[in-house]
């Protein structure tokens, strides 16, 4: 990546459709990311999905999880401790994942406000399907009606350079979020998109939808650059 590390545009974003990623393989890609925005290089967009995977946020969420952690483990399913904000969720096949590497100081943004601006780009990216979607109380992510279909977690680092990001369910098994309460929230279920379309979403298609909406919700001129020419 050493020809992206320094943007002669700040307005650029560069984002990636990556497939499925190791959750801490896509989790140390991340902190290297953040090491070349914070130096000045162009904001990044991860876009991908993991094999099963159970994350715990910064609140740990340990008595969010309805089975022993080793019952998860046989599902087939990883279970990660992380530095991002928030409790317990699922990674997993059919769910796309977005990692935003930001700069927020450069953006002179804050948290809240990078937060909102995570859901309205759920927001218009669902609004392509004509899915009508938005915030649900005091609730951080994205639902449709009282269901979550996004939910949002993320790390800002001390240099202002944001990590981790959403999940949004596209044709996710819902089964597997059975085992836990989602994020903590017991009032409320989840849903994906194919649920609510009727059918199967492509993640690698819907993707790019996503890379639009966040740049209209970031005001970014998204640039797609493969796998190969972001990690070298």
């Amino acid at each position: 990546m050493q020809d992206l590390a320094v943007s002669p545009e700040p307005k650029i974003c560069i984002y990636c459709r990556m497939g499925r990623v190791d959750y801490m393989q896509a989790w140390e890609l991340q902190k290297k990311l953040a090491d070349l925005v914070a130096a000045g290089g162009p904001d990044t967009l991860l876009l991908l999905e993991h094999p099963p995977t159970y994350t715990l946020g910064c609140r740990r969420g340990e008595s969010n999880m309805l089975v022993p952690r080793d019952r998860l483990v046989s599902l087939g399913a990883a279970v990660i401790n992380t530095d991002r904000g928030g409790d317990i969720t699922f990674h997993g096949p059919g769910q796309l994942v977005g990692y935003p590497i930001v700069n927020l100081e450069r953006m002179q943004t804050g948290p809240g406000t990078y937060l909102r601006l995570l859901e309205d780009t759920i927001v218009r990216a669902l609004a392509e399907l004509n899915v009508s979607a938005g915030r649900c109380g005091g609730y951080t992510g994205v639902w449709v009606g009282n269901e979550k279909i996004a939910a949002i977690g993320v790390k800002i680092t001390a240099s202002g350079i944001t990590q981790h990001g959403f999940a949004l369910n596209l044709n996710t098994d819902l089964d597997y979020f059975s085992h836990i309460v989602p994020c903590g929230i017991k009032d409320r279920g989840v849903t994906t998109l194919s649920r609510i379309v009727g059918h199967e979403v492509s993640l690698h298609d819907f993707a790019t939808t996503v890379a639009g909406a966040f740049g209209a919700s970031f005001d970014r001129k998204m640039v797609e650059v493969s796998c190969d020419e972001l990690i070298r």
